[in-house]
C-alpha cells in the first residue's frame, strides 16, 4: 500500500507506543490526525515530531469513552483532511484490577475504550476507507494478553482477546475493499509503576532475552499495510513470550 499523501487516524497517538506509530507513518509521507484524550500537550508534541520526520500531522481531541464519540471523531477528521485511508485503533487502558475486587466501573470504563471504540470507530470508517485508492485498512493494537492469563488484569485480557476476534470479523464484513488486521505487542513498554525487578524479571523468562521497543510494534504496522494479501490476522510482537512454557 503506498502511504504517501493518505490520510490515517492514529487513535491515543499521545503517547507511548501510539505516538510512535503515529510518527511512523509520519516518516512514511502520510498525513496523520494525532487523536488524544488527556492529553494535548502530548498530542502537540506527536505532531511536531511527525512535521520532523516529513509527514503532516494535525492533533484531533476525543474522549472514546463516550458512546457518540467514535462517529463524531471520523466525520472531523474526514471534514478536516478531506479523506481517510488508514485506521489505527490504538487508544487504549490498562488498569490492575485483581479478581475478587473489580468493580462494575472498571469493567465498563475498559471495554468502553478497549473494545467499543475499536468497533464503532471501524463502522464509520468503512465508508471512507472503502473508497481509498487501492483499498483502505484497518490495524488495531491488542496484546499479548489476549493470548494468556493475567489474574491481576483480568478484564484488560478479555477486552483485548475481543479486539482479535474483533479483528476477524471485520476483516471478513469489510473484504475485499478494507483489510483489517493487529498487532498484539508483548514487552514494549512497562507499565510506569512497574518496578526494575518486574522488568528484570520478564526480560528473563523471554525466550529473546529482551525487552522490545514501541518501534517493534511500528514495523509490525507497516509490514501489515505494506502487505496486500494479508487480512483478518494478528501478529505478535513479544520476543516469544507466548512460546516460553
Amino acid at each position: 500500500m503506498e502511504l504517501r499523501g493518505r490520510t490515517a487516524l492514529v487513535t491515543g497517538a499521545g503517547k507511548r507506543v501510539g505516538r510512535a506509530i503515529a510518527v511512523g507513518l509520519g516518516a512514511r509521507g502520510m498525513r496523520v490526525a494525532v487523536h488524544y484524550h488527556g492529553s494535548q500537550a502530548g498530542a502537540d508534541e506527536s505532531a511536531r515530531l511527525i512535521r520532523a520526520a516529513g509527514g503532516q500531522a494535525e492533533p484531533v481531541g476525543a474522549d472514546l469513552a463516550d458512546p457518540a464519540a467514535p462517529a463524531a471523531l471520523i466525520h472531523d477528521v474526514v471534514a478536516q483532511f478531506g479523506a481517510l485511508d488508514v485506521l489505527v485503533n490504538s487508544a487504549a487502558v490498562m488498569e490492575r484490577t485483581p479478581f475478587g475486587e473489580t468493580t462494575v466501573e472498571q469493567w465498563e470504563r475498559i471495554f468502553a475504550l478497549n473494545l467499543r471504540a475499536p468497533f464503532f470507530l471501524a463502522q464509520a470508517a468503512a465508508p471512507h476507507l472503502a473508497r481509498a485508492a487501492g483499498g483502505g485498512a484497518i490495524v488495531n493494537i491488542a496484546d499479548l494478553a489476549a493470548f494468556e492469563t493475567w489474574p491481576a488484569y483480568l478484564p484488560h485480557g478479555l477486552s483485548k482477546h475481543g479486539v482479535v476476534r474483533l479483528t476477524e470479523s471485520l476483516a471478513r464484513v469489510l473484504a475485499p475493499a478494507v483489510r483489517v488486521n493487529a498487532v498484539a505487542p508483548g514487552t514494549v513498554l512497562l507499565p510506569d509503576d512497574w518496578s526494575p525487578a518486574d522488568a528484570e524479571r520478564l526480560r528473563e523468562t523471554t525466550p529473546l532475552e529482551r525487552h522490545g521497543s514501541p518501534d517493534d510494534v511500528v514495523q509490525a504496522v507497516l509490514y501489515l499495510l505494506d502487505a496486500e494479501f494479508v487480512t483478518g490476522e494478528t501478529i505478535v510482537v513479544d520476543g516469544g513470550r507466548r512460546i516460553r512454557r
